[in-house]
């Protein structure tokens, strides 16, 4: 049976789930259109520096708007610019940084003691090593 109440609930449970999706989806198109405005900024910026720059510096001829976002593409095509979004690498990039500190004592990274390095290895360095095969070849 369906009461007063029953009925209100459906009718505004089902309200939220079509406003929620309604909002999600202008969020979309809103970021959408953001990101195309970004683009054509780029794309203004680049056109404008190099016709400022690069004829003057250069020789080059100035470049039209479609000729200058031909140039981002191509630089993100080359080089992979304006970041990684990648979360493997970044984890990975996370890892290695911490077992770098943790090789490094904490991050002490002071190098002054390998002044010493060389004199060591005249020193004691060479029998040391021979030593260390003739050990290696007795247990082996």
């Amino acid at each position: 049976m369906i009461t007063r109440t029953n009925y209100y609930v459906r009718i505004y449970g089902a309200k939220s789930k079509v406003e929620k999706y309604f909002k999600a989806l202008l969020k979309i198109v809103i970021g959408g259109i953001q990101l195309i405005a970004l683009i054509m900024l780029f794309g203004y910026v680049t056109m404008r520096l190099w016709n400022w720059l690069m004829p003057e510096i250069f020789g080059l001829v100035p470049i039209d708007y479609w000729q200058a976002i031909g140039i981002i593409v191509l630089s993100k095509i080359i080089f992979g610019g304006f970041g990684s979004h990648n979360k493997a690498k970044s984890r990975k990039k996370k890892i290695s940084k911490k077992f770098s500190s943790k090789c490094t004592n904490g991050g002490n990274k002071d190098f002054s003691k390998w002044k010493y390095y060389d004199q060591f290895w005249e020193a004691e360095g060479n029998q040391a090593f021979e030593n260390y095969v003739k050990y290696k070849k007795e247990g082996a």
